[in-house]
């Protein structure tokens, strides 16, 4: 495949995804909350839609590398817009969890923002001292701090499923980067007790622990999103119930719009219908992959994973928590949930992957990430 075969298909994929999920904000029911119908709710996500795709086609004609200078401004900005969620008068506070900024006509999750500008900090960073990608201090401390500061803040917002993803996402850069496995082996290490730490940490988290380690026995307190959505894709069966026919959409399921309209989509297309959205997801992911393989130039292959990797991690972690693999953690599916900011950011990363393919240098036949680069001027 090459790499304009490539960035067709994760056009298409993600085209089709976004038909999907505006489909099914439609199909989610007479109302989305107390004050917003559904009709208003599809006419919001029409209009984020078409945010993000502007976005996504004027971020595809600027030339990537012109982002390196900029990547100590973007991380700073970004560690300040953390910061704000926690100041009052400008932090907004959801079911205890401080994700998002109110700035008057519009609110956002800067958690959002920081997926890209993270990817390109650490894509910046290897490409920079890739000569010594493998060492502990430069390879492993450093760009851990810069990564791991942000996601600390993130995580202390209570938004414990966009850490996790990012976590992950920064490993398989991390990774593609030439890192040692020693040293990736202590990244998991941290990371996993960092995780464990803030899960055991409150209160709430333990309940959704217990509660996805048995699911009936909790159907009425905090495993009852997860009882629903297993009652509702199990009712959709090979084929579904039909498109807008759901039955557990209406006050039964809470969060069917945003965090858990996977399971409502399993109850109306069935089978078939979540297969081929798993399909998509990981299609755009190989085409991103195999995209990345051809990029001879450093920050380009780098970055190119990092945002496939902030695209398709959450939507399998969203998806392995709506069929119960995983424990809640709130977190939406790329493209389909309802939603401004992660709809448009995402489109954002599919922006700069299409500049990454349209302004990169010459492709490479053969890559191995720990093969050094024999240019010392890319």
């Amino acid at each position: 495949m090459s790499a304009r075969l490539s960035i067709i298909c994760i056009w298409f994929c993600f085209i089709t995804l976004l038909i999907i999920g505006i489909v099914m904000v439609a199909s989610t029911g007479t109302k989305i909350t107390a004050d917003e119908t559904v009709t208003q709710a599809l006419f919001r996500q029409s209009e984020f839609a078409l945010v993000g795709l502007v976005a996504a086609l004027f971020i595809s004609n600027i030339d990537y590398h012109k982002l390196r200078p900029w990547v100590p401004v973007f991380w700073f900005g970004c560690v300040v817009l953390l910061i704000c969620c926690f100041l009052p008068g400008i932090g907004k506070e959801v079911h205890g969890e401080h994700r998002w900024l109110n700035l008057g006509a519009f609110t956002f999750q800067p958690s959002e923002v920081a997926k890209s500008i993270l990817m390109i900090t650490l894509a910046h960073w290897y490409t920079t001292h890739r000569e010594v990608a493998g060492t502990f201090w430069k390879g492993f401390v450093a760009p851990g701090v810069l990564f791991g500061f942000p996601l600390l803040l993130i995580l202390v917002e209570k938004d414990m499923g966009t850490a996790a993803a990012l976590a992950v996402s920064g490993f398989c850069v991390m990774f593609v980067a030439g890192v040692r496995g020693w040293v990736l082996l202590l990244a998991i290490l941290i990371g996993f007790l960092i995780l464990y730490d803030q899960a055991t940490a409150s209160a709430n988290r333990v309940e959704r622990i217990f509660a996805w380690n048995n699911l009936e026995a909790h159907a009425r307190g905090a495993g009852r999103q997860q009882w629903v959505a297993q009652l509702a894709m199990g009712s959709g069966g090979i084929t579904g119930v039909g498109l807008g026919n759901s039955i557990y959409k209406s006050g039964s399921l809470p969060f069917a719009h945003t965090d858990f309209i996977f399971a409502i989509l399993g109850e109306e297309w069935g089978f078939i219908g979540t297969a081929c959205v798993l399909l998509l997801f990981t299609l755009m992911t190989l085409a991103g992959v195999v995209l990345a393989l051809q990029i001879r130039d450093t920050f380009g292959r780098l970055l190119a994973v990092g945002l496939v990797s902030t695209i398709f991690w959450p939507a399998m972690l969203n998806m392995m928590v709506v069929t119960s693999l995983l424990p809640n953690t709130g977190l939406p599916l790329p493209f389909i949930s309802y939603g401004g900011t992660n709809l448009v950011f995402t489109m954002v990363a599919i922006g700069l992957l299409t500049s990454i393919q349209r302004h990169t240098p010459i492709i490479r036949e053969n890559y191995w990430p720990t093969r050094r680069l024999q240019d010392k001027n890319l």
